[in-house]
Protein backbone atom coordinates (compact mmCIF):
# COMPACT_ATOMS: atom_id res chain seq x y z
CA UNK A 1 0.00 0.00 0.00
CA UNK A 2 1.30 3.44 -0.94
CA UNK A 3 2.06 5.70 2.05
CA UNK A 4 0.87 8.70 0.03
CA UNK A 5 -2.80 9.77 0.17
CA UNK A 6 -4.91 9.20 -2.95
CA UNK A 7 -4.63 11.66 -5.81
CA UNK A 8 -7.20 14.45 -5.80
CA UNK A 9 -9.78 13.55 -8.48
CA UNK A 10 -9.96 17.18 -9.63
CA UNK A 11 -7.51 17.59 -12.56
CA UNK A 12 -4.85 20.27 -12.59
CA UNK A 13 -5.99 23.41 -14.45
CA UNK A 14 -2.59 24.08 -16.05
CA UNK A 15 0.40 22.07 -17.31
CA UNK A 16 2.69 20.65 -14.66
CA UNK A 17 5.71 22.26 -16.29
CA UNK A 18 4.09 25.69 -15.85
CA UNK A 19 3.45 25.10 -12.15
CA UNK A 20 7.04 23.97 -11.72
CA UNK A 21 8.40 26.98 -13.63
CA UNK A 22 6.39 29.41 -11.51
CA UNK A 23 7.45 27.54 -8.37
CA UNK A 24 11.14 27.80 -9.27
CA UNK A 25 10.94 31.51 -10.15
CA UNK A 26 9.03 32.57 -7.05
CA UNK A 27 11.03 30.32 -4.71
CA UNK A 28 14.29 31.75 -6.08
CA UNK A 29 13.09 35.27 -5.25
CA UNK A 30 12.03 34.11 -1.78
CA UNK A 31 15.48 32.61 -1.17
CA UNK A 32 17.14 35.90 -2.14
CA UNK A 33 15.02 37.85 0.34
CA UNK A 34 15.33 35.23 3.08
CA UNK A 35 19.11 35.06 2.86
CA UNK A 36 19.35 38.85 2.81
CA UNK A 37 17.37 38.91 6.04
CA UNK A 38 19.32 36.19 7.85
CA UNK A 39 22.75 37.36 6.73
CA UNK A 40 22.10 41.10 6.92
CA UNK A 41 20.65 40.79 10.41
CA UNK A 42 23.64 38.92 11.84
CA UNK A 43 26.08 41.34 10.19
CA UNK A 44 24.14 44.28 11.62
CA UNK A 45 24.31 42.69 15.09
CA UNK A 46 28.06 42.11 14.87
CA UNK A 47 28.81 45.57 13.46
CA UNK A 48 26.67 47.27 16.12
CA UNK A 49 28.93 45.90 18.85
CA UNK A 50 32.02 47.77 17.63
CA UNK A 51 32.54 51.40 18.74
CA UNK A 52 33.76 52.52 15.31
CA UNK A 53 31.58 55.17 13.71
CA UNK A 54 31.74 53.41 10.34
CA UNK A 55 30.62 50.13 11.94
CA UNK A 56 27.66 51.86 13.56
CA UNK A 57 26.73 53.54 10.27
CA UNK A 58 26.85 50.20 8.43
CA UNK A 59 24.86 48.44 11.16
CA UNK A 60 22.21 51.16 11.13
CA UNK A 61 21.96 51.11 7.33
CA UNK A 62 21.34 47.36 7.33
CA UNK A 63 18.90 47.50 10.25
CA UNK A 64 16.84 50.25 8.60
CA UNK A 65 16.11 47.94 5.69
CA UNK A 66 15.49 44.69 7.53
CA UNK A 67 11.79 45.29 8.19
CA UNK A 68 11.24 45.97 4.48
CA UNK A 69 13.20 42.85 3.55
CA UNK A 70 11.03 40.89 5.99
CA UNK A 71 7.91 41.89 4.06
CA UNK A 72 9.46 40.44 0.90
CA UNK A 73 10.47 37.28 2.76
CA UNK A 74 6.90 36.67 3.89
CA UNK A 75 5.07 37.70 0.73
CA UNK A 76 7.45 35.90 -1.60
CA UNK A 77 7.04 32.73 0.48
CA UNK A 78 3.33 32.45 -0.26
CA UNK A 79 3.37 31.78 -4.05
CA UNK A 80 5.96 28.97 -4.02
CA UNK A 81 4.21 27.36 -1.05
CA UNK A 82 0.91 27.39 -2.95
CA UNK A 83 2.55 25.94 -6.08
CA UNK A 84 4.24 23.28 -3.92
CA UNK A 85 0.86 22.35 -2.42
CA UNK A 86 -0.58 21.87 -5.90
CA UNK A 87 2.30 19.67 -7.04
CA UNK A 88 3.28 17.87 -3.84
CA UNK A 89 0.25 18.25 -1.62
CA UNK A 90 -0.09 14.55 -0.86
CA UNK A 91 3.40 14.61 0.70
CA UNK A 92 3.53 18.18 2.01
CA UNK A 93 0.16 18.13 3.77
CA UNK A 94 1.10 14.89 5.51
CA UNK A 95 4.46 16.17 6.77
CA UNK A 96 2.87 19.44 7.90
CA UNK A 97 0.30 17.58 9.99
CA UNK A 98 2.89 15.24 11.50
CA UNK A 99 4.82 18.23 12.91
CA UNK A 100 1.67 20.32 13.23
CA UNK A 101 2.37 22.08 16.54
CA UNK A 102 5.72 23.34 15.28
CA UNK A 103 4.38 24.15 11.82
CA UNK A 104 1.54 26.33 13.10
CA UNK A 105 3.93 28.02 15.55
CA UNK A 106 5.78 29.55 12.57
CA UNK A 107 3.10 32.26 12.36
CA UNK A 108 3.68 33.42 15.93
CA UNK A 109 7.45 33.14 15.58
CA UNK A 110 7.37 35.30 12.44
CA UNK A 111 5.33 37.97 14.22
CA UNK A 112 7.74 38.01 17.15
CA UNK A 113 10.74 38.20 14.83
CA UNK A 114 9.15 41.08 12.94
CA UNK A 115 8.57 43.00 16.18
CA UNK A 116 12.16 42.41 17.30
CA UNK A 117 13.44 43.76 13.98
CA UNK A 118 11.58 47.02 14.58
CA UNK A 119 12.94 47.22 18.14
CA UNK A 120 16.48 46.50 16.95
CA UNK A 121 16.33 49.18 14.28
CA UNK A 122 14.84 51.71 16.72
CA UNK A 123 17.61 51.07 19.25
CA UNK A 124 20.31 51.66 16.64
CA UNK A 125 18.57 54.80 15.37
CA UNK A 126 18.57 56.12 18.93
CA UNK A 127 22.32 55.46 19.22
CA UNK A 128 21.65 52.81 21.87
CA UNK A 129 22.97 49.29 22.20
CA UNK A 130 20.58 46.69 20.85
CA UNK A 131 22.71 43.74 19.82
CA UNK A 132 20.85 41.32 22.11
CA UNK A 133 17.55 42.25 20.46
CA UNK A 134 18.98 41.70 16.99
CA UNK A 135 20.60 38.46 18.07
CA UNK A 136 17.28 37.24 19.48
CA UNK A 137 15.61 38.03 16.14
CA UNK A 138 18.36 36.16 14.30
CA UNK A 139 18.03 33.09 16.52
CA UNK A 140 14.27 33.06 15.94
CA UNK A 141 14.76 33.43 12.19
CA UNK A 142 17.27 30.56 12.25
CA UNK A 143 14.82 28.40 14.19
CA UNK A 144 12.06 29.16 11.67
CA UNK A 145 14.47 28.15 8.90
CA UNK A 146 15.12 24.91 10.77
CA UNK A 147 11.38 24.18 10.97
CA UNK A 148 10.94 24.87 7.27
CA UNK A 149 13.88 22.63 6.40
CA UNK A 150 12.45 19.94 8.69
CA UNK A 151 9.09 19.99 6.93
CA UNK A 152 10.54 20.04 3.43
CA UNK A 153 12.74 17.10 4.39
CA UNK A 154 10.00 15.15 6.20
CA UNK A 155 7.78 15.27 3.11
CA UNK A 156 10.43 13.16 1.37
CA UNK A 157 10.44 10.45 4.05
CA UNK A 158 7.14 8.52 3.94
CA UNK A 159 8.87 5.59 5.64
CA UNK A 160 8.85 7.46 8.99
CA UNK A 161 5.34 8.93 8.83
CA UNK A 162 3.55 6.06 10.56
CA UNK A 163 6.11 5.98 13.36
CA UNK A 164 5.82 9.73 13.93
CA UNK A 165 2.04 9.59 13.98
CA UNK A 166 2.12 6.72 16.47
CA UNK A 167 4.42 8.77 18.71
CA UNK A 168 2.17 11.85 18.60
CA UNK A 169 -1.05 12.37 16.68
CA UNK A 170 -0.90 16.01 17.83
CA UNK A 171 2.30 16.70 15.89
CA UNK A 172 4.37 17.35 19.00
CA UNK A 173 7.66 15.93 17.70
CA UNK A 174 10.15 16.99 15.07
CA UNK A 175 11.62 14.45 12.65
CA UNK A 176 15.08 13.08 13.39
CA UNK A 177 17.61 10.83 11.73
CA UNK A 178 17.71 12.36 8.26
CA UNK A 179 21.35 12.93 7.15
CA UNK A 180 20.32 15.66 4.70
CA UNK A 181 18.51 17.94 7.19
CA UNK A 182 21.46 19.62 8.91
CA UNK A 183 23.46 20.32 5.72
CA UNK A 184 20.34 21.75 4.06
CA UNK A 185 19.78 24.06 7.03
CA UNK A 186 23.42 25.12 7.26
CA UNK A 187 23.44 25.71 3.51
CA UNK A 188 20.76 28.37 3.97
CA UNK A 189 22.52 30.01 6.93
CA UNK A 190 25.89 30.11 5.16
CA UNK A 191 24.19 31.42 2.06
CA UNK A 192 22.64 34.14 4.20
CA UNK A 193 26.03 35.44 5.34
CA UNK A 194 27.31 35.26 1.77
CA UNK A 195 24.24 37.24 0.69
CA UNK A 196 24.74 39.71 3.54
CA UNK A 197 28.23 40.46 2.26
CA UNK A 198 26.92 40.96 -1.27
CA UNK A 199 24.23 43.27 0.14
CA UNK A 200 26.94 45.42 1.71
CA UNK A 201 28.69 45.57 -1.67
CA UNK A 202 25.45 46.84 -3.18
CA UNK A 203 25.07 49.47 -0.46
CA UNK A 204 28.63 50.64 -1.02
CA UNK A 205 27.59 51.96 -4.43
CA UNK A 206 24.92 54.28 -3.03
CA UNK A 207 25.50 58.03 -2.89
CA UNK A 208 23.89 58.32 0.56
CA UNK A 209 27.20 57.30 2.15
CA UNK A 210 30.41 59.29 2.40
CA UNK A 211 33.44 58.12 0.46
CA UNK A 212 35.01 56.62 3.59
CA UNK A 213 31.80 54.80 4.48
CA UNK A 214 31.44 53.42 0.96
CA UNK A 215 35.02 52.16 1.04
CA UNK A 216 34.37 50.51 4.40
CA UNK A 217 31.20 48.80 3.17
CA UNK A 218 32.96 47.52 0.05
CA UNK A 219 35.92 46.23 2.04
CA UNK A 220 33.94 44.44 4.73
CA UNK A 221 31.18 43.26 2.39
CA UNK A 222 33.59 41.82 -0.17
CA UNK A 223 35.59 39.94 2.45
CA UNK A 224 32.48 38.60 4.18
CA UNK A 225 31.02 37.45 0.86
CA UNK A 226 34.28 35.73 -0.11
CA UNK A 227 34.77 33.93 3.22
CA UNK A 228 31.19 32.81 3.66
CA UNK A 229 30.89 32.08 -0.03
CA UNK A 230 33.42 29.32 0.63
CA UNK A 231 31.27 28.10 3.54
CA UNK A 232 28.22 28.27 1.28
CA UNK A 233 29.99 26.22 -1.36
CA UNK A 234 31.19 23.67 1.21
CA UNK A 235 27.69 23.29 2.69
CA UNK A 236 26.26 22.79 -0.80
CA UNK A 237 28.76 20.06 -1.58
CA UNK A 238 27.97 18.42 1.77
CA UNK A 239 24.23 18.53 1.11
CA UNK A 240 24.72 17.04 -2.37
CA UNK A 241 27.07 14.37 -1.11
CA UNK A 242 24.63 12.92 1.45
CA UNK A 243 21.82 12.46 -1.06
CA UNK A 244 20.84 8.83 -1.78
CA UNK A 245 22.75 7.09 -4.56
CA UNK A 246 19.59 6.80 -6.70
CA UNK A 247 19.08 10.57 -6.54
CA UNK A 248 22.69 11.31 -7.47
CA UNK A 249 22.44 8.88 -10.38
CA UNK A 250 19.22 10.51 -11.60
CA UNK A 251 20.82 13.95 -11.49
CA UNK A 252 23.84 12.68 -13.41
CA UNK A 253 21.99 10.92 -16.23
CA UNK A 254 18.26 11.44 -15.74
CA UNK A 255 15.82 8.53 -15.56
CA UNK A 256 14.22 6.43 -18.28
CA UNK A 257 10.90 8.25 -17.96
CA UNK A 258 12.30 11.67 -17.05
CA UNK A 259 15.65 12.46 -18.73
CA UNK A 260 15.00 16.13 -17.96
CA UNK A 261 16.47 15.65 -14.48
CA UNK A 262 19.92 15.59 -16.04
CA UNK A 263 19.34 19.31 -16.58
CA UNK A 264 18.84 19.70 -12.81
CA UNK A 265 22.20 18.02 -12.28
CA UNK A 266 23.83 20.45 -14.73
CA UNK A 267 22.18 23.31 -12.84
CA UNK A 268 24.03 22.08 -9.75
CA UNK A 269 27.35 22.46 -11.58
CA UNK A 270 26.20 25.88 -12.74
CA UNK A 271 25.52 26.84 -9.13
CA UNK A 272 29.02 25.82 -8.09
CA UNK A 273 30.60 27.75 -10.96
CA UNK A 274 28.60 30.90 -10.23
CA UNK A 275 29.39 30.76 -6.51
CA UNK A 276 33.09 30.32 -7.32
CA UNK A 277 33.00 33.35 -9.63
CA UNK A 278 31.21 35.40 -6.96
CA UNK A 279 33.79 34.38 -4.34
CA UNK A 280 36.72 35.50 -6.49
CA UNK A 281 35.01 38.73 -7.54
CA UNK A 282 33.96 39.55 -3.99
CA UNK A 283 37.45 38.87 -2.66
CA UNK A 284 39.03 41.18 -5.24
CA UNK A 285 36.44 43.89 -4.61
CA UNK A 286 36.86 43.60 -0.86
CA UNK A 287 40.65 43.81 -0.96
CA UNK A 288 40.54 46.81 -3.31
CA UNK A 289 37.62 48.38 -1.40
CA UNK A 290 36.17 49.26 -4.78
CA UNK A 291 32.78 50.94 -4.41
CA UNK A 292 30.62 51.61 -7.47
CA UNK A 293 26.94 51.37 -8.27
CA UNK A 294 27.41 49.02 -11.22
CA UNK A 295 29.36 46.60 -9.04
CA UNK A 296 26.38 46.15 -6.72
CA UNK A 297 24.02 45.55 -9.63
CA UNK A 298 26.46 43.09 -11.22
CA UNK A 299 26.63 41.09 -7.98
CA UNK A 300 22.84 41.27 -7.77
CA UNK A 301 22.56 39.61 -11.17
CA UNK A 302 25.04 36.89 -10.22
CA UNK A 303 23.17 36.25 -6.96
CA UNK A 304 19.87 35.86 -8.79
CA UNK A 305 21.42 33.31 -11.18
CA UNK A 306 22.92 31.49 -8.19
CA UNK A 307 19.52 31.16 -6.55
CA UNK A 308 17.80 30.06 -9.77
CA UNK A 309 20.35 27.32 -10.49
CA UNK A 310 20.23 26.23 -6.84
CA UNK A 311 16.43 26.04 -6.89
CA UNK A 312 16.43 24.00 -10.11
CA UNK A 313 18.88 21.54 -8.56
CA UNK A 314 16.85 21.41 -5.34
CA UNK A 315 13.70 20.73 -7.36
CA UNK A 316 15.41 17.81 -9.07
CA UNK A 317 16.54 16.37 -5.74
CA UNK A 318 13.00 16.53 -4.37
CA UNK A 319 11.38 14.98 -7.46
CA UNK A 320 13.90 12.14 -7.70
CA UNK A 321 13.70 11.38 -3.97
CA UNK A 322 9.91 11.16 -4.15
CA UNK A 323 10.09 9.16 -7.37
CA UNK A 324 12.26 6.55 -5.65
CA UNK A 325 9.46 6.14 -3.10
CA UNK A 326 6.56 5.87 -5.52
CA UNK A 327 5.51 9.50 -5.99
CA UNK A 328 5.75 10.74 -9.59
CA UNK A 329 4.95 14.45 -9.69
CA UNK A 330 4.35 14.25 -13.46
CA UNK A 331 1.70 11.54 -13.12
CA UNK A 332 -1.35 13.80 -12.85
CA UNK A 333 -4.43 14.41 -14.95
CA UNK A 334 -4.25 17.86 -16.55
CA UNK A 335 -7.17 19.71 -18.14
CA UNK A 336 -5.80 23.12 -19.07
CA UNK A 337 -8.08 26.14 -19.00
CA UNK A 338 -5.97 28.41 -21.20
CA UNK A 339 -8.14 31.49 -20.73
CA UNK A 340 -7.65 31.33 -16.96
CA UNK A 341 -3.97 30.53 -17.37
CA UNK A 342 -3.52 33.48 -19.72
CA UNK A 343 -5.29 35.85 -17.32
CA UNK A 344 -3.18 34.58 -14.41
CA UNK A 345 0.08 35.03 -16.33
CA UNK A 346 -0.92 38.54 -17.41
CA UNK A 347 -1.69 39.51 -13.82
CA UNK A 348 1.50 37.82 -12.59
CA UNK A 349 3.72 39.68 -15.04
CA UNK A 350 1.81 42.91 -14.40
CA UNK A 351 2.28 42.49 -10.66
CA UNK A 352 6.02 41.99 -11.09
CA UNK A 353 6.17 45.08 -13.28
CA UNK A 354 4.35 47.15 -10.65
CA UNK A 355 6.71 45.90 -7.92
CA UNK A 356 9.69 46.77 -10.11
CA UNK A 357 8.28 50.23 -10.75
CA UNK A 358 7.71 50.81 -7.03
CA UNK A 359 11.27 49.75 -6.29
CA UNK A 360 12.56 52.14 -8.97
CA UNK A 361 10.54 55.00 -7.44
CA UNK A 362 12.05 54.30 -4.03
CA UNK A 363 15.52 54.07 -5.56
CA UNK A 364 15.14 57.46 -7.27
CA UNK A 365 13.71 59.24 -4.24
CA UNK A 366 15.88 61.78 -2.44
CA UNK A 367 17.31 60.26 0.72
CA UNK A 368 19.23 61.65 3.68
CA UNK A 369 22.80 60.59 4.33
CA UNK A 370 23.01 57.19 5.98
CA UNK A 371 25.42 58.32 8.67
CA UNK A 372 22.77 60.51 10.29
CA UNK A 373 20.57 58.86 12.91
CA UNK A 374 16.88 59.42 12.15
Amino acid sequence: MSPFPAVDPIPLPAPIWLFKLLHIVTLSLHFVAMQMLVGGLLLAVVLSVFPSVRCRVAARALARRLTVVMTFVINLAVPPLLFAQVLYGRALYTSSVLMGLYWISVIGLLMLTYWLLYRFSARLEGERAGWWIGLSAWLLAGFIARLLSSNMTLMLRPEVWRRMYSASAAGAYLPTGDPTLTPRWLLMLAGGLFMGGVWMLYLSGRSTFTREERSFLAGVGGKVAAVFGLAYLAAGLWAAGVQPAMVRAGLAAGTADHPIYRFAGLAGYGWMALVAVAIVAAGITGMARFAAGWVGWAFGGIVLLIEITFTIYRDGVRDLTLLSKGFDVWNRVVVTNWSVVGLFLALFVGGLAVVGWLISVVARAQKPMEGVAQ
